[in-house]
């Protein structure tokens, strides 16, 4: 508790000395440009809002956090993303709104329920349910460092629980028309039976064709592009557990992971002694140095591809520094030395000839087989209104159709996870779903790329679902959604 306490305090000392800087919402409408700098943080509901009173609320925005009020605070903070300076002014303006329109609409929890909220914050939670030991231990040794009080934690409690009652005032009128209801469940639940038309661009390669002066004009306008890749050479040391070590778990692997977290950082010490050699101090350290040969980004060293992280490391290395800090691996730390470089160059017309005639064969590829896929698209949507089989229309062109096991857009089975892995759908999947959803029996998708190929898909039949059960959860969710 005490170390968490501790992070949050000097992310907080960061946030406050950025809100010594004042900021002028939107709300204002004519600012005050000479107040601004006589300690206005902002102007809002026609008062103004010092400084001080925005860093008393960034501290609340703090202990929000520590008190494990995540839902309170994701909303609190929403649209500022990862940006915890955002986020803290988010939180500022939105503590303002929701007290200004709680005392304007007469929102005030009781004293017996911000007890009983206090009673169930996630960082008062022990085996057994409420422990007072915990929220002593807050309240005496934590709130002060942040400048606050026990009142503080109440305070925030409060807040939380107005914002609920205000979200239950706003989603008391949501409804969810029958109508709406059934064609949105249709379109989740139904199962399609789905055909495909695939392009392979290896079917169209061959009538590419591409010439020397193809090459020419492609080298002359993207000449400074066409550049070698830079290489790399270093030597590295590695602390890994051994092979024993390797199966512990658990309490036991942690301790052994922290020795050599230890001893890499005592080995990085000793780099930074002035005129250090990377070998001696391997050797002193009594661990064997390996090298590489030369290699690119693309193209890592055998002994590198142990973790992306490596190869990242090994091109942030410089001729000033030399020497990398610890990266750690799953099984323990790699420290690496640059010993050589290899700086890219603009390449000759020769020697950037196999990439321009693999770009240019690339480029059109897709662009030949993207209209051999929209004449088809055509041909079959032609069809379709005249009334001719489809199947007919796709038997003369000499591709035979690909008929997917039948699916809905809400794959249950891909909900659930697998002990801790959540199953994902493929790529090409997702992208038929997203394509057909809208779609009516016997209709046909764009042509649609999917990697370096193509495809079309065709919706034949819709099976609607008829299950009650499912129904009534569906319309639970589709309603909560409204509501928030």
């Amino acid at each position: 508790m005490m170390k968490l306490l501790r992070r949050h305090r000097d992310w907080l000392m960061i946030v406050i000395a950025i809100l010594a800087i004042p900021f002028v919402f939107y709300f204002v409408q004519r600012p005050d440009y000479g107040a601004i700098g006589r300690d206005q943080f902002a102007r809002i509901y026609d008062r103004n809002v010092s400084v001080l009173e925005a860093q008393q609320s960034a501290r609340l925005l703090n202990l929000a956090q520590i008190l494990g009020m995540s839902d309170f605070v994701g909303t609190m903070t929403a649209g500022a993303g990862m940006d915890q300076n955002q986020g803290a002014v988010q939180f500022i303006v939105n503590l303002l709104v929701l007290r200004h329109e709680s005392e304007r609409l007469g929102v005030r929890p009781s004293t017996t329920e911000i007890a009983d909220a206090v009673r169930k914050l996630p960082a008062f939670h022990g085996d057994s349910g409420f422990d007072i030991n915990k929220f002593n231990e807050l309240v005496q040794n934590g709130l002060a460092p942040l400048g606050l009080a026990e009142e503080h934690i109440e305070q925030l409690v409060r807040d939380q629980l107005c914002l609920s009652q205000i979200q239950k005032l706003l989603a008391a009128g949501v409804s969810l028309p029958k109508s709406e209801l059934d064609e949105n469940f249709q379109r989740g639940y139904d199962k399609l039976q789905v055909s495909l038309i695939r392009f392979r661009s290896a079917d169209f390669d061959k009538d590419v064709k591409i010439t020397d002066e193809d090459v020419q004009k492609y080298y002359d306008a993207h000449k400074g592009e066409l550049r070698s890749d830079e290489k790399r050479k270093v030597e590295f040391v590695q602390l890994t557990l051994s092979e024993e070590e390797k199966k512990l778990s658990g309490k036991a692997r942690i301790e052994a992971l922290q020795k050599l977290a230890d001893r890499a950082t005592d080995f990085t010490q000793a780099l930074l002694e002035k005129g250090a050699d990377f070998k001696e101090a391997a050797a002193k350290f009594q661990l064997p140095v390996h090298e590489t040969g030369e290699f690119t980004a693309a193209q890592p060293d055998p002994q590198l591809k142990a973790d992306p992280q490596l190869v990242s490391a090994a091109f942030k290395l410089s001729e000033k520094e030399p020497h990398s800090d610890a990266v750690q691996v799953a099984d323990g730390f790699y420290i690496l030395h640059l010993t050589g470089k290899t700086d890219s160059r603009q390449l000759a017309l020769e020697e950037a000839k196999p990439k321009i005639v693999d770009a240019l064969k690339k480029t059109r590829t897709r662009e030949l087989m993207s209209t051999k896929g929209a004449e088809m698209v055509q041909q079959l949507r032609e069809a379709k209104t005249s009334g001719q089989p489809l199947d007919a229309v796709i038997a003369k062109t000499g591709v035979k159709p690909e008929k997917l096991p039948a699916f809905s857009l809400v794959d249950e089975e891909m909900e659930k996870p697998e002990g801790d892995v959540q199953k994902k759908q493929s790529p090409e999947l997702s992208a038929i779903k997203e394509a057909v959803a809208l779609l009516n029996a016997g209709e046909v998708t764009d042509f649609m790329p999917s990697g370096t190929d193509g495809l079309i898909a065709i919706l034949e039949k819709r099976e609607p679902l008829v299950d009650a059960g499912k129904k009534a959860g569906f319309a639970k969710r589709v309603l909560e959604n409204k509501e928030r």
